[in-house]
This record gives structure tokens, C-alpha cells and sequence, in this order.
């Protein structure tokens, strides 16, 4: 067994890594508020409660509405499910605001070693509900509602709606999977992308998968891996997908197979796979990002009309 795959040694390289986004965190929200300047932040912050812990999350409200309530989109953030990243989400919060006319919902929800699986996946489905049956006191149409992550977030974004299918609700139109890990149950050595060194490497999933789920037997969970053969369940009625994969990711294969798992049940509103990119591409890339959140923002236009 690598040594980072061991929990104790992956639960400390995990705070580590946390104590170091932590030291930069000025450095990155003043680097992500500086992108896309023409989308101006207006934002409020709240508390969301939730089982597991309550949830702070920044609110992005639409520079120009029509006058009806806007719809509410929630998002969770990258991170391998043990970095609090939220504000590298700005920039997309922003767009998605401004270019679909909703509401926008980022949220710093409970990580790994910390608070392990499930915790992180109910606290988001919590969240998500609470959203959902909130919007006449907070501003925004819990009717019309949609979810989405980039990486880790398109994870739990995809567990949301596996439980929202399981547990009669809330209804989502759309669930937005951003290059996500949808298959924690094949380790990392045992999958293949399309260049010798992927962004992602190894040890980061030893670190990320032990940290979040130690016990490997659990990683079979449908809300941890939807996309492994082992998870047989009737999906029908699920939230449709828009799933945006990497060309060079190396998740991208399991993001293609839950693809292909959800276009018979008419539950694909669409597979996107950006060419000559690699995970968290558009942290980097201005033009495929802009690229990426056009086509996301139009989806969500779609999806709440």
C-alpha cells in the first residue's frame, strides 16, 4: 500500500494541504475576483443549516433580472473533498449570474479528514433541500432549481441528486457535472488518460480518496461512485446531466461511462468534452473557460425557463 494511502499519513498530508490553501487564500480570492471584470460581484453572504454542521455560503445575485423571482443554481466547489476552495469558484458564480439570470449559491460545505463520507454528501443534499424550500424569504424560485460542481463538486452535486431521486426531492432541472470523479471505488493507478502526466496524479488520489472515504470497501457507495459497474440501480426519473469532461483528464473516462449509463434514460442533456485541456482547465485557460461557462450558462437558461 502507497504511504499516502494510508489514513493516518493521508489525514495528515489532507490538513496540510488545507493550512496551505488557508495561507493563500487572500493571494487566490484576490486573483479570482479579477477575472472576467465586465461581471461585477454582488454578492451577500448566509448560513445554511444542515444536519452535519451549518453551511456558510455567498449568494450572487443577477446584475439585471425581468422582474419575475430568478431562479436558484447551486454550487459546490472543487477540492478533492478535503481543500476549501470556494473562492476559486467566483469567477464561475459571477458568469453563471450574470449570463443565466439566476441566483447562485456557492457553498463552503464540511470536508475531509475532517468530517469523512457521507457527511459531506448529506450536508450537501441538506443544503440543497433547505434551498429548495426556502426561496419565498430568501428572493429566489426554489422551483426552479438547478445544482452543479466543478471536480470534487461535481461529485457531490451528482450525490445530491441521486438522493433527491431516492428521497422524492427536492426536484432539480439540471445537475451540472464539471469534470467530475464519479468512480472513487478504481484507484487512480488503474485508470487511463490520454497524456503520460496528467494533472492529476496518484498520490493526490491517495490523499484526496483515504481522506474522504478511508475504508475502501465504501468507496462502492452509489454516492460516491455512480459511475462504477457495481452501482446497478434503476436511475430513471434522475435530474437530467450536463457533463463537461477534459480531453487529458483523468477522470474523464468515468464521467463518459455515467454518460452513457444516463442518455438511454433521457436523463443526458448533454456531454461536452473540451479539447486540449486537462482537470481544472479553466482556472488557467480565460478562453475554454469562457467557452465552458457560456455553454453551462445556456443550459441553465434551458433548464428554468
Amino acid at each position: 500500500m502507497p504511504l499516502l494511502a494510508r489514513p493516518p499519513i493521508a489525514a495528515l498530508a489532507a490538513r496540510a494541504m488545507q493550512l496551505t490553501t488557508r495561507l493563500a487564500g487572500r493571494r487566490l480570492a484576490t486573483s479570482s475576483y479579477a477575472r472576467f471584470p465586465e461581471f461585477p460581484r454582488k454578492v451577500r453572504e448566509m448560513t445554511i443549516p444542515a444536519s452535519v454542521s451549518p453551511a456558510r455560503a455567498t449568494v450572487y445575485l443577477p446584475t439585471v433580472t425581468d422582474g419575475t423571482t430568478p431562479a436558484v443554481h447551486v454550487n459546490f466547489h472543487g477540492g478533492g473533498y478535503v481543500m476549501t476552495l470556494t473562492e476559486l469558484d467566483d469567477p464561475l458564480c459571477r458568469f453563471l449570474a450574470a449570463e443565466a439570470g439566476v441566483i447562485v449559491i456557492n457553498v463552503d460545505y464540511a470536508v475531509a479528514p475532517q468530517h469523512p463520507f457521507p457527511a459531506p454528501v448529506r450536508q450537501a443534499y441538506e443544503v440543497v433541500r433547505w434551498v429548495a424550500e426556502h426561496g419565498t424569504e430568501q428572493g429566489w424560485d426554489g422551483g426552479r432549481l438547478t445544482v452543479g460542481g466543478q471536480s470534487a463538486g461535481g461529485g457531490l452535486a451528482a450525490a445530491v441528486a441521486r438522493q433527491a431521486l431516492e428521497e422524492a426531492g427536492p426536484e432539480i432541472a439540471l445537475q451540472v457535472l464539471h469534470y467530475p470523479p464519479l468512480d472513487l471505488a478504481t484507484g487512480a493507478r488503474h485508470k487511463k488518460a490520454a497524456v503520460a502526466r496528467p494533472m492529476l496524479r496518484p498520490w493526490m488520489a491517495d490523499v484526496f480518496d483515504t481522506s474522504y472515504i478511508p475504508d475502501v470497501r465504501q468507496r462502492r457507495d452509489r454516492l460516491a461512485s455512480p459511475a462504477h459497474p457495481s452501482d446497478t440501480a434503476d436511475l430513471k426519473g434522475i435530474a437530467p446531466a450536463l457533463i463537461v469532461t477534459a480531453e487529458y483528464d483523468l477522470l474523464k473516462a468515468e464521467a463518459q461511462s455515467y454518460a452513457d449509463r444516463l442518455r438511454p434514460l433521457g436523463a443526458l442533456a448533454g456531454h461536452h468534452d473540451v479539447t486540449g485541456a486537462d482537470h481544472g482547465y479553466d482556472g488557467k485557460d480565460e478562453v475554454k473557460a469562457r467557452e465552458s461557462y457560456a455553454l453551462i450558462a445556456r443550459h441553465l437558461r434551458e433548464a428554468v425557463g
